[in-house]
């Protein structure tokens, strides 16, 4: 039944992909994807500190209602990430200490959750990364419905079962499965570029040409009158 269905995930990013995009910052991966992604400056790191990355076990659920996480907690495996659609919908918490201690236990790389937690205190003085929109004490309900591995989207950010999820203090992001090698490269060579530019800073040589370039096109003056 749709809005009340468990589904399998038919792929996944490898470990390998997933080890070679650990700690890279997501600003630049963001930069490789046009800066047009992304899920909203309101899911942030609750935890101490520390990267997230892993493939996406995706769950949809009713606003204030937690059942499907606590049934993809079961289905999960090492090194995944759990993204939670709960609509951003702050009145009740879905995750909170227990449910982090269990996250742990299985070897999850981290949680995304667009909703909010509780036990906040404990969560950060943890390094388990974990993201949501907001805290409250409120606790949850468990009657569904909700979907395990369909299609969700967070502030226009599309994520599929299996799409790649990276996180850093900055924010989140989801790579593609079908980008995820052409945009690692991308970072690579741009990451490359930012270490010449802080060389030539230090240097004092960093070539700022573009600037005026850029003023002259628009029609502006380069030179104060």
């Amino acid at each position: 039944m749709v809005g009340l269905q468990i589904l399998k995930r038919r792929r996944q990013v490898s470990a390998k992909l997933v080890a070679a995009f650990n700690g890279l910052p997501v600003a630049n991966i963001s930069d490789c994807m046009t800066r047009m992604t992304a899920a909203g400056p309101r899911l942030r790191p609750m935890h101490k500190g520390g990267y997230l990355a892993g493939p996406a076990i995706t769950v949809k659920c009713r606003p204030g209602d937690n059942l499907m996480i606590h049934k993809a907690l079961t289905l999960a495996q090492p090194g995944d990430v759990i993204v939670v659609d709960a609509g951003g919908d702050l009145t009740n918490s879905l995750f909170g200490e227990i449910m982090v201690a269990t996250s742990v236990r299985i070897g999850l790389a981290g949680i995304v959750l667009n909703g909010a937690v509780r036990d906040c205190e404990e969560i950060r003085r943890g390094d388990f990364p974990l993201y949501a929109a907001g805290v409250t004490h409120r606790g949850p309900y468990k009657d569904g419905p909700g979907e395990i591995n369909v299609p969700i989207a967070i502030d226009g950010m599309v994520i599929q079962p299996g799409d790649l999820i990276v996180g850093d203090a900055d924010g989140l992001l989801c790579v593609p499965y079908d980008d995820v090698e052409e945009v690692l490269a991308a970072t690579h060579k741009k990451m490359e570029l930012e270490k010449k530019m802080l060389a030539d800073i230090a240097a004092g040589t960093l070539d700022t040409t573009w600037i005026d370039a850029t003023l002259t096109r628009l029609g502006c003056n380069t030179e104060p009158r």
